[in-house]
């Protein structure tokens, strides 16, 4: 472990902080705002920025994507701050529907580095600090830029997980102070991958959120990035910078950043951490199966007509599938999140199984009518198949768990009804 705590912090008290959950972590994040005047004070020959980037850790899903901030440092005026993107206020009103919807708003906050370096040290996150070459005009520019987004009429911002968060407006931040003179690599406008898979890249190490998010998100999320747009993540943007240039007075490039230097080297985080009953592609294939042998039993012992056996299994099953269809359904309809449109999950986890399950397997239903609704759902569970976005199998194998029992309904009431025929020519 590489270690520079003395350039912002006493080493040894670090260590003495005991460990706090991302909550508490968040509040006091929270508490550390700084209210300053609308004039900020001019900035010493000796001043320097930097980008602090932190990288990824394992407490809760909002550190999986690692953190970026800015930090200003001037000796002459005492002056040590850094500038962050990624706060919220717990007490606002009505915050979990407004977190929900997409409508909560972030703020940003400012601190010393040794106020909030010892939580991602207790975290095993590490902490890169690139050195930055502005000129005077540019540093007081930035400064004066981020004092005037404290001020209370001015911190909050709309976030957008892909398109405007807390590593996007640093790097903005940095951009429009530097105009011109800031030469980004040819990286930036080259094509890379998916928002989606860049943000697989990071949910290695917690497959259940993997597969919730991506169940989430919609065709929004499977838009190829260029380098630009990949700069939704921190590490993206430690990585362009690095190969970025700036253009002196007289004309010459020069490399943005003049020093890289690692204040804390975590271990890797991305590391299996769910024993393997408990992984989304066991518990569903364990399902399937189930599912699969409760259903050829039935088919055995059906003899016709018996087509309300198992209906509590399609009730729940099916019910399972309208529930969180709804919420997905709301997701995309009742929300500003911008990615979660268009969302082709929704013809498998079909919000009209609530109440339409219940009425195909009623038992005063005509077989026909339920027969039809359970063809359909047969035919969109098929398609689905291969519209899958999520990594693994798990999404695959409920999909055939539905499609399992959707097939067996489709035969069973269609079967019933060329009985009722037989009997009624009889």
């Amino acid at each position: 472990m590489r270690s520079s705590w003395s350039a912002f912090a006493n080493a040894d008290q670090l260590c003495a902080v005991r460990r706090p959950g991302g909550v508490l972590f968040l509040i006091f994040h929270l508490s550390l705002f700084i209210f300053h005047s609308s004039e900020a004070q001019v900035l010493s020959p000796a001043a320097r920025v930097s980008l602090i980037t932190y990288g990824p850790g394992q407490d809760d899903i909002s550190s999986v994507f690692g953190h970026t901030e800015i930090r200003i440092v001037d000796p002459m005026m005492g002056l040590d701050r850094d500038y962050s993107y990624g706060g919220f206020d717990y007490n606002a009103d009505s915050f979990v529907l407004k977190f929900l919807r997409g409508t909560l708003p972030y703020r940003i906050s400012s601190h010393q580095i040794g106020q909030v370096a010892w939580y991602y040290q207790q975290n095993n996150r590490s902490i890169r600090e690139q050195t930055l070459s502005l000129s005077g005009p540019q540093k007081q520019r930035l400064y004066e830029a981020l004092e005037t987004n404290l001020l209370p009429q001015n911190r909050e911002y709309r976030y957008k997980f892909y398109y405007d968060n807390c590593s996007t407006r640093p790097r903005d931040m940095i951009s429009a102070a530097m105009g011109d003179s800031l030469v980004w690599a040819p990286t930036v406008k080259q094509p890379t991958k998916s928002y989606r898979a860049w943000m697989n890249d990071y949910l290695g190490a917690k497959p259940w959120e993997r597969l919730g998010m991506n169940l989430a998100i919609g065709r929004p999320a499977d838009k190829i990035t260029t380098g630009w747009e990949a700069m939704y993540l921190p590490n993206n943007v430690f990585n362009e910078l690095t190969r970025a240039q700036v253009r002196t007075a007289n004309g010459k490039l020069l490399p943005v950043v003049t020093q890289t230097q690692t204040l804390f080297e975590g271990q890797s985080v991305f590391k299996d951490t769910l024993p393997i009953v408990v992984y989304p592609d066991f518990v569903f294939l364990v399902l399937f199966a189930l599912v699969a042998f409760l259903t050829w039993q039935q088919w055995n012992s059906n003899r016709l007509g018996l087509v309300s056996k198992g209906r509590w299994l399609d009730r729940l099953l099916f019910g399972f599938a309208g529930i969180w269809g709804w919420f997905l359904f709301l997701l995309w309809f009742a929300t500003d999140h911008g990615v979660t449109t268009w969302n082709s999950t929704l013809l498998w986890l079909m919000p009209l199984h609530i109440p339409g399950v219940f009425w195909a397997t009623s038992t005063n239903r005509h077989p026909y009518q339920a027969g039809m609704y359970f063809r359909i759902t047969a035919v969109l569970l098929f398609v689905s198949l291969f519209l899958s976005p999520a990594p693994g199998f798990a999404d695959e194998l409920f999909i055939g768990t539905l499609l399992v029992r959707a097939l067996y309904r489709s035969w069973v009431r269609t079967a019933s009804t060329q009985l009722v025929a037989r009997q009624e020519e009889v």
